[in-house]
């Protein structure tokens, strides 16, 4: 598959994991107030139906020329949450010499789904180890840094945006940022009641031009000024969501680029109707949208169309 090369924020390039053995995780529903379990009697559809949603997803994408690698779940363990790859592992240009970087996550039953092997099989390449960043040890040491959930790039610039939660230590992203050279953004973001957003990816994401984030989330007035700030001079417009809107994934969107240079903007169909209309211009002005239909990988998963997505950006002169 050829892979993108591009130095830019975006890729044109995805990876996919199947979600073969979807269901409801027991080990996240307690830092992921987006979770919902379903009655006892219809515990036997879920997967079924997250696979028909997944695989509706990948042939829209491929329709909006997106190159997408499919690669299944692990078969010798059940993987629920193996429909959101961009947890575990994220691809980058060169950056200080890293270019594929592997994370702890805080669920046991989560780590299960990391299998470089099978993703390098699926894009066709061979990862020199030496440009792999391996911070999964962090797990033994209680400390999680759970990929683009807890990180948000800007990849020109090298800035990096987080929030502190249960899944995203600062200490791990410090030392993200000492091996990348990424310039660290950090703040706290909460709900209604106060408690933390589980993902930063919820709260905010980065596109080319603009930035979709959720500032009253985040409460202390000092850091909203830092974050606004810092987005304001990555010359980036703000798209202020409220945090009703965070609730309906408005926050869980990708841009990406097509291969026929086109920029899309993927997002669910429950986040585009929680949008304004004056959202939806500003963001229609920057690329077309695309809307996956992943109501029952929303509703079980507690995760959204970015959360599906791990952008490939990989150099051939980096692989052997």
């Amino acid at each position: 598959m050829p892979l993108s090369t591009r130095l830019a924020q975006l890729t044109d390039t995805v990876l996919m994991i199947s979600p073969d053995s979807f269901g409801f995780n027991d080990q996240t529903a307690s830092t992921n107030a987006f979770q919902n379990n379903l009655p006892a009697d219809s515990k036997d559809k879920p997967r079924n139906k997250a696979l028909s949603e997944f695989h509706d997803s990948v042939d829209l994408l491929r329709r909006n020329g997106i190159r997408v690698a499919i690669c299944p779940s692990k078969t010798n363990v059940a993987t629920l949450d193996a429909v959101f790859p961009n947890n575990w592992i994220s691809f980058h240009n060169e950056v200080k010499g890293i270019n594929t970087v592997l994370y702890p996550m805080l669920a046991p039953n989560r780590r299960v789904e990391r299998q470089l092997d099978a993703v390098e099989q699926t894009l066709g390449i061979t990862i020199d180890p030496s440009t792999v960043l391996d911070l999964t040890h962090y797990e033994k040491l209680g400390h999680f840094l759970e990929g683009t959930g807890s990180l948000i790039f800007d990849r020109k610039r090298k800035v990096v945006f987080a929030h502190e939660s249960a899944r995203t230590s600062f200490r791990v992203l410090d030392d993200f940022c000492d091996q990348t050279g990424y310039r660290p953004v950090k703040f706290h973001a909460q709900d209604e009641g106060g408690k933390p957003i589980y993902h930063t990816n919820v709260v905010m994401s980065i596109g080319e031009g603009f930035s979709v984030v959720c500032l009253e989330a985040v409460q202390d007035r000092r850091e909203r000024s830092a974050v606004k700030g810092a987005l304001s001079e990555l010359d980036l417009e703000i798209i202020n969501i409220t945090l009703d809107q965070l609730h309906a994934f408005c926050g869980n969107i990708l841009e990406v680029q097509s291969v026929s240079k086109e920029n899309k903007i993927i997002m669910s169909i429950i986040a585009f109707g929680a949008f304004t209309e004056d959202q939806r211009k500003k963001l229609m002005s920057y690329g077309d949208i695309i809307l996956f239909n992943i109501p029952t990988i929303e509703t079980i998963g507690g995760g959204s169309a970015r959360c599906m997505l791990a952008e490939v950006f990989h150099k051939e002169e980096q692989t052997k």
